[in-house]
């Protein structure tokens, strides 16, 4: 059996502004744990939470994941508005006009997208249409297994997953990818599927091609792993 994608975790230096500004974003309810951290509670068939974790960790270049919002449930144009009253700005990363998304930052510099009307790929998606990814095809291909996502994309070294359940893509874009620039500030929280051990989990994620991580995290209850680009995921204890 596959794991189950939990959560996607920001970090965050003001963890309760960025989840309001997502939450009024998104639409979604939040609710807060003991160690401070903001989850957003999804009212879609998005099937996992975003959470909001307290990091003091300073920005090191762009974020290896970005949210695409799409506009097959409200205007692109009424999208960004929202956005940007609740505190998003404009973000330059070299996209050209004719590309026809819209490229924001929230308030701590998080890149997403809101993608045009009329766009195929997400067509069938909800307003969170993928989490796009920095990364190679070797690690689309993980994660796949990992999470028993199907690839409903595999061309150019380019990737894209989805949950037989529906829900956002989750996309890799090839080569080149950008280097690592220390620890990423958003990660994937994964959990054990019911019956199985979190050892166990942990043992079949390194058989895919995941390893054991220390980053400093200390005794905790989850498990730090580093996926085949090196990239950050938690592996939680089982529900």
């Amino acid at each position: 059996m596959p794991c189950t994608l939990s959560a996607l975790v920001f970090d965050a230096h003001d963890a309760p502004a960025l989840a309001r500004f997502w939450g009024g974003l998104l639409g979604w309810e939040s609710e807060v744990d003991d160690e401070g951290v903001v989850s957003l509670l999804p009212a879609d068939d998005t099937g996992f939470q975003l959470d909001f974790a307290p990091s003091e960790e300073p920005r090191r270049g762009p974020n290896q994941i970005h949210l695409d919002l799409t506009s097959n449930l409200s205007a692109q144009e009424e999208t960004v508005a929202r956005a940007l009253a609740l505190g998003a700005s404009h973000l330059d990363v070299g996209q050209r006009p004719e590309e026809g998304h819209v490229v924001l930052a929230d308030p701590e510099g998080n890149a997403f997208c809101v993608i045009p009307a009329g766009n195929s790929f997400l067509a069938d998606c909800g307003f969170i249409g993928a989490l796009a990814c920095d990364g190679t095809q070797a690690v689309g291909y993980f994660w796949s297994n990992a999470l028993g996502w199907p690839l409903v994309w595999d061309q150019d070294q380019e990737t894209a997953i989805r949950s037989p359940h529906g829900g956002p893509k989750i996309t890799w874009g090839g080569p080149p990818v950008a280097p690592k620039l220390g620890k990423n500030r958003l990660h994937l929280d994964v959990a054990p599927p019911v019956g199985v051990t979190q050892r166990a989990e942990v043992e079949r994620l390194i058989s895919l091609g995941a390893t054991p991580l220390d980053i400093g995290q200390g005794d905790v209850s989850w498990v730090v792993m580093a996926d085949p680009d090196g990239n950050e995921f938690c592996v939680l204890t089982p529900r």
